[in-house]
């Protein structure tokens, strides 16, 4: 069990995707005394770190397979951690077990990113399995309130961080997006499927086209999940890239949801931020 309101039996599956979230949120599980069993998914998960932990590798879609070994290991409870590019249906491995839940498959696919990752869930759910999220398992991981680096927001960008959470909130229920920039109270760009890092380069290149006039230093980068989004799946996650990006883009810092929002390597990340001098900020809805 962990220290928090739920109580988890160990081991825990963790369906593995990109980046080195499901490593450090496996190694956080260890600290807590559980047992991460690792599914990797080929083609996208880091091969490198997995030998510290019990794994298996899967390919996408092989909703069968992952639920028999789940259930070999004694995995009672399962989360999906890490970044995956959206997959289309002739990516899909199909087996026995994924032919059977092709119709709620197809119907997870008829939405955003949050619709998709909800249906597969409830697929998991459904075989009598229970989806987890970060909160539950590492909370350690996400981005405190209050200001993390020695740079802070200053009263022109407090408002551009009002601005972005308001207009993120009002995006939400079209499920395209977690990051807005605004430069003086002025909605420059909007995420969309290019994700955060495409953004902030959106922005360093209307920067160098002369399209944002503002001068340096000015602008925020603000995420936040969407409104209505299930918190157990693709939470926003800054990093150490996030901060190279928005130093390029010319922006005054990062504001991010806190307690909802992971911090991928953050010791790098905040030595990045503080020679930038760069502000990051967890903000309370």
């Amino acid at each position: 069990m962990t220290d928090g309101t739920v109580q988890i039996a160990s081991p825990v599956g963790l369906i593995a995707a990109g980046g080195v979230m499901p490593f450090a949120v496996a190694d956080a599980m260890v600290a807590r005394g559980l047992t991460p069993v690792l599914f990797a998914l080929k083609g996208v998960c880091d091969p490198a770190p997995l030998s510290r932990f019990r794994h298996h590798w899967i390919a996408l879609g092989q909703i069968g397979r992952v639920v028999k070994l789940l259930h070999a290991e004694g995995c009672r409870d399962l989360l999906f951690i890490g970044s995956l590019i959206r997959p289309s249906l002739s990516e899909i491995r199909i087996d026995l077990g994924t032919l059977r839940e092709l119709p709620r498959i197809l119907g997870s696919f008829r939405g955003g990113d949050d619709h998709l990752l909800s249906g597969i869930g409830r697929i998991f759910e459904r075989h009598g399995l229970r989806m987890l999220g970060i909160k539950d398992v590492a909370p350690e991981l996400l981005v405190p309130e209050g200001c993390l680096t020695r740079a802070a927001p200053d009263q022109a960008a407090a408002a551009d961080i009002a601005q972005g959470r308001a207009v993120l909130q009002a995006l939400g229920a079209f499920d395209i997006g977690q990051a807005v920039v605004v430069i003086d109270h002025h909605v420059v760009a909007v995420e969309d499927i290019e994700g955060t890092d495409g953004l902030l380069a959106r922005v360093a290149r209307l920067r160098a086209q002369g399209r944002i006039r503002a001068g340096l230093k000015r602008g925020v980068l603000v995420k936040a999940p969407k409104s209505g989004q299930d918190l157990r799946f693709d939470l926003p996650t800054i990093g150490p890239a996030t901060v190279e990006g928005a130093a390029a883009a010319g922006l005054a810092g990062i504001a991010v949801a806190a307690k909802n929002t992971l911090l991928a390597e953050p010791e790098q990340m905040l030595a990045a931020a503080d020679r930038a001098g760069l502000f990051v900020t967890g903000v309370v809805a």
